[in-house]
């Protein structure tokens, strides 16, 4: 059983892909090749947006923003402390810093009310000035956007979306990346959609900061490569990984079909005895993971281990106790639940190719390990 099957989802388009790696060696457009505009294309058509770009990997789609609103030293950016460490090295790498929120308990996602508390607590202090929130759709689950919005604008803030994890997902009828100022997410081959290396993508509706994204992404350029108007990144997508993501564009959809009933036949199975995500309605995870909460975590996870179903720890400690970020700042009241996470929460196999007969052993094997 695989946790993240990709062998099956290439089977299903293997003749395609083929194909379309095939042209591009072919054809010799290795940088910046007709796919990669053509990628921009569909994609934006998919989330919804004017601009996307696309980029060498996910941290880069979240750093670029930063860098093209001028955030940097002095300033305060706020983001949850559960997640992966990306979401905060780019503040770092920007010479900003963070400002750790908790999460909710039942959606994973940043808790507003205490975001609201940390920008009170920061402009009270005065060392820093905040500029910037990056929420993070949490398993593919979108953030509380409207909320979120709602303070950014009353406290001048921009919103970057993390939405790594979520292309796919969607809240009142809006897409994951489509969110905020500007959206970034990541090609991660694990990802709902993700290419076969490295690679990542910018949303935005803003003309003006789009044109400067597409500068920063390419050296900085002005009028042509060799005209550097600012410090810039090298961070264009491949072509190859543009081919390998249009093929798997064609199939998202029906995907993100399939996952909602395997994250539906796992609430069904398991929502009585360990606890389970319930998306709220009007909204649409891409479940990039299926994440459940016990008691007993390790010893479920031996059990499951025994047994030959794999599982995975996301994530094993938050960012504010990890070596590189325990100096910065947390909101007023601490972060309880991220502290709390890490010895519960448990995610199981999920993704499209996951057969009814696969899932039922996982479910049997918890209820199993619960006496249940």
């Amino acid at each position: 059983m695989q946790f993240i099957d990709l062998v099956s989802q290439r089977a299903r388009i293997e003749d395609r892909l083929n194909a379309a790696v095939l042209k591009v060696v072919a054809e010799g457009k290795y940088i910046l090749g007709p796919e990669v505009a053509e990628f921009e294309k569909q994609l934006a058509d998919y989330v919804g947006v004017k601009h996307v770009l696309a980029c060498a990997n996910g941290t880069d789609a979240l750093q670029m923003p930063l860098m093209a609103m001028g955030v940097g030293p002095g300033d305060a950016v706020f983001c949850p402390s559960f997640t992966f460490a990306a979401t905060a090295e780019v503040v770092a790498l920007v010479g900003a810093e963070a400002v750790f929120v908790d999460v909710e308990e039942d959606t994973y996602n940043m808790n507003v009310e205490q975001l609201q508390a940390a920008i009170d607590a920061v402009r009270k202090e005065g060392r820093l000035t905040p500029k910037a929130i990056i929420p993070v759709d949490l398993f593919g689950l979108p953030a509380d956007y409207r909320a979120i919005m709602a303070i950014a604008d009353k406290e001048g803030l921009k919103v970057i979306s993390d939405a790594a994890q979520s292309i796919g997902g969607k809240r009142d009828n809006a897409m994951c990346g489509s969110f905020g100022h500007v959206g970034a997410t990541s090609f991660y081959p694990a990802k709902p959609l993700g290419c076969y290396g490295d690679g990542g993508a910018i949303f935005t509706n803003d003309d003006e900061l789009n044109d400067v994204l597409r500068s920063i992404h390419f050296h900085g350029k002005g009028e042509t490569q060799y005209d550097n108007v600012r410090i810039g990144l090298n961070s264009r997508l491949d072509t190859i990984q543009a081919a390998v993501l249009l093929e798997k564009m064609a199939i998202l959809e029906d995907e993100m079909e399939t996952r909602q009933k395997v994250a539906n036949r796992y609430a069904e199975g398991l929502g009585d005895i360990v606890k389970v995500t319930r998306p709220a309605a009007g909204i649409r995870s891409a479940w990039a993971q299926y994440s459940i909460e016990t008691e007993r975590r390790d010893e479920l996870k031996a059990h499951l281990q025994a047994k030959g179903i794999p599982s995975v720890i996301y994530y094993v400690k938050p960012l504010h106790l990890q070596t590189a970020y325990k100096h910065y700042t947390i909101a007023p009241g601490g972060l309880p639940v991220s502290e709390a996470l890490p010895s519960r929460i448990l995610s199981l196999p999920m993704h499209a190719y996951l057969s009814e007969e696969d899932q039922e052993r996982v479910i049997a094997a918890i209820r199993e390990f619960h006496g249940k």
